[in-house]
């Protein structure tokens, strides 16, 4: 059985509260090679916003397809929404 080679994917990343304000955007889409993880989305983010994006990012909760996300090492799909969640104050 031959390899499957890596192929290209596109996953939404959609930005909330201190996230949306450090990346200045409410969502992006990227394209990554696949396959990929939730690690290789935050990294794409931060490689086009900066270290605010990255400050905040470390704070943050992760939702992949309105699923909570325990660690960066979800594997991500074609097609996939990931939220950033930054913890929310108030009552």
């Amino acid at each position: 059985m031959a390899e499957r080679a890596d192929h290209a994917i596109r996953v939404r990343i959609r930005y909330f509260a201190a996230a949306k304000a450090a990346a200045g955007l409410e969502s992006e889409a990227v394209e990554l090679a696949g396959p990929a993880t939730v690690r290789d989305v935050l990294q794409a983010g931060i490689e086009r916003h900066g270290s605010r994006l990255a400050e905040v990012l470390r704070r943050c909760s992760f939702l992949l397809g309105e699923i909570a996300v325990h660690g960066e090492d979800s594997v991500v799909t074609d097609g996939d929404v990931l939220d950033v969640l930054p913890p929310f104050a108030g009552g």
